[in-house]
């Protein structure tokens, strides 16, 4: 049974430097309060892996938790680029960045064939870019019933996935709704896992469409309200698009960004 623990205490306990570590959420339900926890318990050398980085990993790259991005694109949604993710990357700066880049249909079989127990996924979604050539864990392969020529991608499997939803009960089952990307596929084909929610309820209310990720596949729960914000959480809050226009402008200057570190979470930078 998933235990409920607080934000501080399970990051604490689930993350450890040199992970590689999932946030997942396409473009609703981003786990942001967990990734500034992260940043304020300062982890290092973190394998990042998500299929749409946004401005939640252009503040973790900034703040130096990472050496590694596996993801299928990136970007400001709305706006533009990640300036700490382009600095890393062209400067090296605050450490250089490895970069291991997908299309996001690798990125979601990898996570399927990391649930289902298998060591990788195969798909046609390849033929025809240059990404094969750039990725080394990309590769060609023969199908054995028909000849034909496919791509395979390894599972992924991170040490811990952390995604957010907008209620569990008491026993640690989890129930999310609206666009769910691929949270239960990244829980499911991780080692470890923590959701957070907005709140803990006694008892989850069925609702059309819902997806309920049951307490035997999570690790840990914490209750944070509006903790998917700037994103939002469907029947909770909307999306600040405001806060995604200002991110723009903190994250191009590193003093700026570095007064956010210092301003929102506390960390000299």
């Amino acid at each position: 049974m998933a235990r409920v623990l607080s934000l501080g205490e399970a990051i604490a306990e689930l993350v450890h430097d040199g992970d590689t570590v999932a946030l997942e959420g396409f473009t609703h339900l981003i786990p942001v309060a967990a990734g500034h926890e992260i940043i304020r318990q300062g982890r290092r050398n973190l394998t990042l892996v998500r299929m749409t980085p946004d401005i939640v990993y252009d503040q973790l790259i900034g703040a130096g938790c990472a050496s590694k991005l596996i993801f299928s694109w990136g970007g400001n949604p709305g706006v533009g680029s990640l300036h700490r993710f382009r600095d890393a990357v062209q400067h090296s700066w605050p450490a250089p960045l490895e970069i291991e880049e997908h299309s996001h249909a690798g990125m979601a079989n990898r996570y399927v064939a990391g649930a289902s127990g298998l060591p990788f996924a195969v798909l046609r979604g390849y033929t025809g870019t240059d990404l094969p050539a750039q990725t080394d864990t990309i590769k060609p392969i023969t199908c054995p019933f028909t000849g034909e020529q496919l791509t395979a991608v390894p599972a992924l499997n991170p040490d811990v996935t952390i995604v957010h939803a907008q209620r569990a009960d008491r026993a640690g089952n989890v129930q999310l709704w609206g666009i769910a990307g691929v949270q239960k596929e990244a829980v499911l084909a991780a080692k470890r896992s923590l959701v957070t929610v907005e709140e803990v309820v006694d008892e989850l209310e069925p609702r059309p469409g819902a997806l309920v990720l049951p307490s035997w596949a999570v690790t840990a729960v914490a209750e944070v309200p509006r903790g998917a914000a700037p994103s939002y959480a469907a029947g909770y809050y909307e999306r600040d698009n405001a806060a995604y226009q200002a991110w723009d402008e903190i994250g191009r200057d590193r003093e700026e960004f570095a007064k956010w570190l210092n301003d929102v979470t506390g960390v000299k930078a």
